[in-house]
């Protein structure tokens, strides 16, 4: 699937998704990511199968397959994506990684984790009562507090998902009971007119 085709439903406009795709690039490359980095990730984010190999990537957003490496690289680095090798072939596929944003700020986690960690350590080397000292135990204090916050957010997250992907459930078995009766009711009618037109038929004979 090429992600401009829905899995399902009717076919998207290609147009659509490809503004789609570089709005949310420009999105992110405000936000600080490198601009080749920030369109593939838009680009993988808008296929059905969050995947793509190089050569689409390269083909969706009309930039070398150098510019697509580079992006690949920076994207696996901060552990945005994954790369495993296509089925039945040589080539690299690019994939997202599931429940991406949870995964991302759990590294931005271990991240503050790590800065805290070495803060600790200057407090010691600075002097906890000299105002550099004061400015690491109020930084260690922060990160301290975001770690916190961003465990329990995470939690509450998980319980979210779970509610959200039970409504979905839901939602794809209703749709399928009533495309079911749709079709069932449309059967009847056929053959009601089925009937009809024979019965018609009939009488016009006699």
């Amino acid at each position: 699937m090429s992600g401009t085709e829905s899995a399902v439903g009717a076919p998207r406009d290609p147009e659509a998704v490809s503004r789609f795709t570089e709005r949310f690039a420009a999105e992110m490359t405000e936000a600080g990511m490198q601009r080749a980095a920030a369109r593939v990730f838009a680009a993988l984010m808008a296929s059905d199968d969050a995947s793509m190999t190089s050569a689409e990537l390269s083909e969706r957003l009309s930039i070398s397959p150098a510019a697509v490496s580079g992006a690949v690289r920076y994207l696996i680095q901060v552990n945005m994506i994954s790369r495993e090798r296509d089925p039945g072939t040589r080539r690299d596929r690019y994939r997202l990684y599931p429940d991406i944003w949870y995964g991302t700020f759990t590294a931005r986690d271990r991240i503050m984790h790590r800065w805290a960690t070495v803060l600790r350590d200057g407090i010691d080397t600075l002097g906890r009562d000299t105002p550099a000292g004061e400015r690491m135990v109020e930084s260690v204090a922060f990160f301290e507090f975001v770690q916190e916050e961003l465990l329990a957010m995470m939690d509450r997250w998980k319980v979210r998902q779970d509610e959200l992907r039970a409504w979905a459930a839901k939602t794809e078995v209703r749709a399928g009971t009533e495309a079911h009766a749709e079709t069932n009711r449309n059967a009847e009618t056929n053959r009601n007119a089925e009937t009809n037109r024979n019965a018609g038929a009939g009488a016009d004979r006699r």
